[in-house]
């Protein structure tokens, strides 16, 4: 198995260890590959997760998030009242799964529906006021911070002078 460590990056960053487990969780090699799925992007910030679930009822899904992890599960129960059924042929597999995204801070779950055989996960990525690109307005009217700054310092530094002369007068 190959081994990647990134600890040379870290060296001069904080702030980044989820980074880290993300580059750890891609390199495992446990990819799941039932059931199927699509991650689809929309437009900037539209996320759409569906999930090949033929065969499932809705109780028989469930989706969760906790701690930014979306989680997406299945398990198929024992039927009751029905008699045992001897397959011929099964090309369709109906059985348990569990499938988990890693989620950004900003993207939250709208909501999931059983559509036609998918179960689809609406994602939004909902940036905050803070985060967002925003324009600075170029004024050159206003005073500068610098400016208002280096004024007080002008007037401790003569203060300061006009005391060093006293003393030694």
């Amino acid at each position: 198995m190959n081994t990647l460590s990134l600890s040379p990056l870290f060296r001069r960053s904080i702030g980044f260890d989820r980074l880290n487990d993300l580059f750890e969780t891609a390199m495992q090699n446990d990819v799941p590959s039932y059931p199927p799925y699509n991650v689809e992007k929309y437009g900037e910030n539209d996320y759409r997760i569906a999930v090949a679930a033929a065969g499932f009822s809705e109780g028989e899904l469930d989706v969760n998030v906790e701690k930014r992890v979306l989680t997406i599960s299945a398990g198929k129960g024992e039927r009751d009242g029905q008699q045992q059924v001897q397959y011929l042929h099964q090309g369709i597999a109906q059985r348990a799964f569990k499938l988990s995204f890693r989620l950004d801070e900003n993207i939250e779950v709208q909501g999931a529906r059983l559509e036609n055989g998918l179960l689809i996960v609406d994602l939004l990525r909902v940036v905050p006021e803070e985060q967002r690109p925003r324009q600075i307005p170029i004024n050159g009217q206003q005073q500068r911070l610098s400016d208002t700054s280096l004024s007080g310092a002008t007037q401790r530094d003569t203060t300061q002078a006009e005391t060093l002369e006293t003393t030694h007068a």
